[in-house]
Parts: structure tokens; C-alpha cells; sequence
């Protein structure tokens, strides 16, 4: 299986991978000063309590490129797995602090984290309660029209059933 890059950019955006040391710090109530004071929030803690060893597939800070700061978490809920059609996927999961909201974040990073798993051949899977319009505004951003229908039912996938 391939691996992504410790280390994801977008044009404002750096999505470096969270080390064990990092999780652990945190789940022990240590914060870092380059982290947003809001920073990790409970379910940030939550993806931090799954790193179990290296793996580029765990997850990883949102850190903005202009200042350093993180200001969320974005990952998956685990390595690829084959789909029931064997094409290997992923599901993404993510979080923003809230002064991060409403600003195109999340719309970036899906779309650079999108961009990885293409270059890679892995599939996108993603849920979300049709009741979160600003995680549902994303998709459309980042997918081509044909999966709006399959979002507004909650799920949505980055490649065409074949």
C-alpha cells in the first residue's frame, strides 16, 4: 500500500502528522504555544487517542502557513481498506476550532487531503449528518456535481460507482 507525505500543503495550509509524542502530551493536558487556545478540542483528543504507531494515515494538525498556528485536525479512521469493489478507501474526518470557521478551511484541506489520496489511488469516503450545512457546504467544493445527490444522503465517495 502506499504512503502519503508526513507532510500535506495547500496554498494556506501545512497538514503535518500528529507523533506519538505530540498525542500523548496532549492526552496528558499539555498544550504547545503554536497551538490556537481553543486547541485540541475533545475531539481532536479523541483522534489523538488512535495512534497506536507510525502511519502516515493517522492524523494530522491544520496548521496555518502565515503564522504557525494550529487551528484544527484533519485525519482518517484508519488505513485504506478495500471497498466492497476493492478499490481501496478512506474515510475523513475533521475539526476547526471555531474561530477557524466560515473561512474556506475546511474546503482547502479536504481538497489538498482529496489531491494526496488521488496521486496515491485511494478512494474518499465521507459521511455527515445532512443537518451540518457547513460541513455539507464543503463537499460541493471539492467534488464534482455529479455526488451532490449522494451528499444530501450523508455519504458521498471521491471516485464514480463503475
Amino acid at each position: 500500500m502506499s504512503e502519503l507525505p508526513p507532510v500535506i500543503s495547500t496554498n494556506r495550509f501545512r497538514l503535518p502528522l500528529v507523533s506519538r509524542e505530540e498525542a500523548a502530551a496532549a492526552l496528558a493536558g499539555s498544550r504547545a504555544p503554536d497551538w490556537h487556545e481553543d486547541y485540541p478540542r475533545s475531539d481532536d483528543l479523541d483522534a489523538f487517542s488512535m495512534i497506536k504507531g507510525d502511519s502516515t494515515w493517522g492524523p494530522r494538525h491544520i496548521v496555518r502557513v502565515v503564522d504557525g498556528l494550529v487551528i484544527g485536525s484533519v485525519g482518517f479512521y484508519g488505513p485504506p481498506a478495500p471497498h466492497d469493489d476493492g478499490v481501496p478507501e478512506v474515510e475523513i474526518g475533521y475539526g476547526l476550532v471555531e474561530y477557524a470557521r466560515g473561512h474556506g478551511v475546511a474546503t482547502e484541506v479536504v481538497s489538498g487531503l482529496v489531491a494526496a489520496l488521488d496521486a496515491v489511488d485511494v478512494r474518499v469516503r465521507a459521511r455527515t449528518e445532512p443537518s451540518n450545512a457547513p460541513c455539507c457546504a464543503c463537499w460541493p467544493s471539492v467534488v464534482s456535481p455529479c455526488f451532490v445527490d449522494l451528499m444530501k444522503m450523508g455519504t458521498w465517495s471521491s471516485r464514480e460507482p463503475e
